[in-house]
């Protein structure tokens, strides 16, 4: 289902995946089967969402980014995919992020560029992730 009052660029939408209301996808992503995008999302060209992805509200996945399957990702959590932004920066570097199979990030969670996040880790709400976390941890 694609909500009437979304705007979906993408044909690459698997089965049984929800867009809600608000949300913008860009033409070139691509998103699994049986995956619940939540309102106010945005994802940009680059992204890869695996399945069984839940997206809560307000969440904005930029370029670079790929997530495997059965994440879960609470309401305003932050993806950053340059180290050193800047309006109209020519040196732009993308840093990409990978979201491993099983995580959840908890609500307002950042995420800083570069960044793999392993195998059913917990990520605490409002946490700062700045380095690779391995499987299985729960990070504060």
């Amino acid at each position: 289902m694609i909500h009437p009052l979304s705007d979906v660029q993408t044909k690459n939408i698997g089965e049984d995946t929800n867009i809600w209301q608000f949300s913008v996808v860009l033409e070139g992503a691509v998103i699994g089967k049986n995956c619940n995008i939540c309102s106010h999302c945005f994802i940009e060209n680059d992204v890869k969402i695996g399945d069984n992805v839940t997206i809560k509200n307000g969440v904005s996945l930029y370029d670079g980014i790929t997530i495997e399957d059965d994440v879960f990702i609470g309401p305003n959590a932050a993806f950053c995919n340059d180290k050193y932004p800047k309006s109209k920066n020519k040196n732009f570097k993308l840093e990409p992020i990978v979201i491993k199979k099983g995580a959840s990030i908890g609500a307002n969670a950042t995420i800083l560029p570069g960044v793999t996040i392993g195998e059913n880790v917990l990520i605490a709400a409002g946490a700062v992730v700045t380095k690779d976390i391995n499987s299985n941890a729960i990070y504060k």
